[in-house]
C-alpha cells in the first residue's frame, strides 16, 4: 500500500484484550496503528511486536485517557509522527465489581475514577482527534461501549451509568461531527478476556451464558469483528450502538 495515503488508527487501553485483538486487526486491513496504553507497558510492547509483524508502523503511546492534556499531547504526537489519523477507537476503560444493592461501597472517588475514564475519556480523545481526522479528509470513530449501558445491568451502577452516557454521547457526538466523521458504538456483552476471568472461574462463565440464544460468552475477536466493520466496513452507518452478546438483550 502507498505509505502517502495508509490510514492512521488509534486504539485506546490497546495493551490487551479487545483493544489488542483491534489494534491486530487495523494492522492487517493495512493501517498504521497507534497502540496506547496507562498501566500495562509490557502487554503493550507484545501488542506493537503483533502489529509491526503485519507489516505496518505502530506507535506505543503511554496515556492515560482520563488526563485530558495527556490525552492532547498523545494527539500531538500522532500528527508528528504520521500526519494523520482516520480511525479512534475509544476502547480503554475502568470498573469495580461492586453488588448493585450494596451503595455504600460505591464510593465517591470510584465513581469518578469510572467517569473519568469511561466517559469523559472518549470524550477528550475525540475533542482532541477530530481537527486530525477532518485534516486527513474524515474518519470514523467506534467507542467500545456495554449492553450494561442498555440494561442497567454489569459490574457496578457506575459502571452501567458510564456506559450509558457513553451511548447517549455516541449518538449526540454522531450528529455533530457528521458528514465528515462517523461515530457508532459497540455495545458487547460479557467477553471473556483477562479482566473478567479475574471475577469469574470459566464454569462460572459458562453458566451465566447458558441461557443465552448462542450459549456463550463474546471473545475479543467477536468485538473486533464489529469494530472492524464500523471503522472500515460501511460509509453509511453513523449514531448506532450495534449489540454483540449473543442475544442476550433481545
Amino acid at each position: 500500500m502507498n505509505e502517502e495515503i495508509r490510514r492512521v488508527a488509534l486504539v485506546t487501553g490497546s495493551a490487551t484484550g479487545i483493544g489488542r485483538e483491534c489494534a491486530v486487526r487495523f494492522a492487517k486491513a493495512g493501517c498504521h496503528v497507534v497502540v496506547n496504553y496507562s498501566r500495562s507497558a509490557d502487554e503493550a510492547r507484545e501488542t506493537l511486536r503483533l502489529v509491526e509483524a503485519e507489516g505496518g508502523r505502530g506507535l506505543l503511546v503511554a496515556c492515560d485517557v482520563g488526563d485530558d492534556n495527556a490525552v492532547r499531547a498523545m494527539l500531538h504526537t500522532i500528527e508528528h509522527e504520521f500526519g494523520r489519523l482516520d480511525v479512534l477507537v475509544n476502547n480503554a476503560g475502568t470498573t469495580f465489581f461492586i453488588d448493585h444493592k450494596n451503595l455504600d461501597e460505591l464510593s465517591e472517588d470510584k465513581w469518578n475514577r469510572i467517569l473519568q475514564v469511561n466517559l469523559k475519556g472518549p470524550f477528550f480523545c475525540i475533542r482532541a482527534a477530530v481537527p486530525l481526522i477532518r485534516k486527513s479528509g474524515g474518519g470514523a470513530i467506534v467507542n467500545v461501549s456495554s449492553v450494561a449501558g442498555i440494561s442497567g445491568e454489569g459490574s457496578s451502577i457506575a459502571y452501567a451509568a458510564s456506559k450509558g452516557g457513553l451511548n447517549t454521547m455516541t449518538r449526540s457526538l454522531a450528529r455533530s461531527l457528521a458528514p465528515e466523521i462517523r461515530v457508532n458504538a459497540v455495545c458487547p456483552g460479557p467477553v471473556d478476556t483477562r479482566w473478567l476471568r479475574a471475577v469469574m472461574t470459566p464454569a462460572e462463565l459458562e453458566q451465566r451464558t447458558a441461557g443465552y440464544p448462542l450459549r456463550r460468552a463474546a471473545l475479543p475477536g467477536d468485538v473486533a469483528d464489529a469494530v472492524m466493520y464500523l471503522a472500515l466496513g460501511t460509509t453509511l452507518t453513523t449514531g448506532q450502538c450495534l449489540v454483540v452478546d449473543g442475544g442476550r438483550t433481545m
